[in-house]
C-alpha cells in the first residue's frame, strides 16, 4: 500500500469513525468531489484526484479564532496559506494537497476546529463478534436478529453495495450454522488466513487490523451515502467500528 492508498484509508477510518455526517458526491469544477454534511452544512469537503486529495476546509470567525489560539502548532505551509487567503463572507477558505499520511495528520487538526466528533460508539451491550472482529448482531445475516431490524438494515446495505440478495442467513462462527463451514461454502478471507496462521481469532494477530480483517466499504468513493447508511451498513464490518477520538 502506498502513501496515497494509506491517505484514502484514513479518511475513511476518520471521517466515518468520528463524524456522523452525509457523504454528497459532486463536482467542483471538472473534479469529482465529495461534501462531508451536517444537514446543508458541508463540514468538509474532498477533491478526488487520481493521485492526490485536495481538502477544502471553511474557517468561520469562531474556528478562526480557534485555529489563531494555536497557530503557531502548526506547519509554516499552514501559518503562509491561512494569512494570504482573504477572508471572505463565509470566512477564510483553504484548499490543502494531501498525498501523504503526515500532511493529513495536519488536515484532522483542522477537521476537529472546525467540528467536534459527533458519532457515538455502537453500543457493545449484548454484541456478538465474529472470528474477524464483525459485528455478527448487526449484521443482515445473522439468524439472531429479527425480521423488523433486518428490513431496517437491507435499505442502506442496498445504498452502499447495490441491490443484491440478503437471503444467506448464518449463526455465527464456530457454530453449526456459520455460512462459511456449510457445505459448499468457502471459508471468508479472514478464516482462511485464521486457518493458514493457526489462530482462534483476529483479535490474536499481532497485525490486526489488515487488509482481510474486514470486507466492509473502506475506500473512499464518489458516491452518495448517508450517515445511517454508514452506521447500519458499514461500520458493523470493519474493525472496532472505526475507533472514535475521545473529546
Amino acid at each position: 500500500m502506498n502513501d496515497f492508498e494509506k491517505v484514502g484509508l484514513e479518511i475513511v477510518k476518520f471521517m466515518r469513525g468520528n463524524y456522523r455526517l452525509d457523504e454528497v458526491a459532486g463536482m467542483y469544477y471538472d473534479v469529482p468531489c465529495l461534501k462531508f454534511r451536517q444537514g446543508k452544512k458541508t463540514i468538509v469537503s474532498v477533491n478526488l484526484h487520481k493521485d492526490h486529495y485536495d481538502f477544502q476546509i471553511i474557517l468561520g470567525k469562531a474556528e478562526r479564532e480557534k485555529f489563531e489560539a494555536v497557530k503557531n502548532e502548526f506547519p509554516i505551509e499552514i501559518q503562509t496559506l491561512y494569512d494570504n487567503e482573504r477572508t471572505l463572507h463565509d470566512g477564510k477558505w483553504l484548499l490543502i494537497r494531501v498525498n501523504d499520511p503526515d500532511t493529513f495528520e495536519v488536515v484532522k487538526r483542522l477537521i476537529l476546529i472546525k467540528k467536534k466528533p459527533n458519532r457515538k460508539p455502537l453500543s457493545k451491550e449484548n454484541a456478538v463478534f465474529g472470528k474477524c472482529g464483525h459485528r455478527c448482531d448487526l449484521c443482515v445475516h445473522y439468524t439472531g436478529i429479527t425480521e423488523e431490524f433486518r428490513d431496517i438494515l437491507i435499505p442502506h446495505l442496498n445504498a452502499v453495495y447495490g441491490n443484491s440478495d440478503w437471503s444467506m442467513r448464518c449463526t455465527g462462527c464456530d457454530t453449526s450454522g456459520c455460512h462459511c463451514c456449510g457445505k459448499g461454502s468457502e471459508l471468508c478471507e479472514p478464516l482462511n488466513c485464521l486457518h493458514k496462521n493457526q489462530m482462534n481469532n483476529c483479535f490474536e494477530c499481532e497485525n490486526y487490523p489488515c487488509e482481510h480483517a474486514t470486507v466492509g466499504y473502506r475506500q473512499l468513493e464518489h458516491k452518495s451515502i448517508s450517515a445511517d447508511d454508514v452506521t447500519w451498513a458499514i461500520l458493523p464490518y470493519v474493525p472496532h467500528q472505526y475507533e472514535t477520538i475521545e473529546e
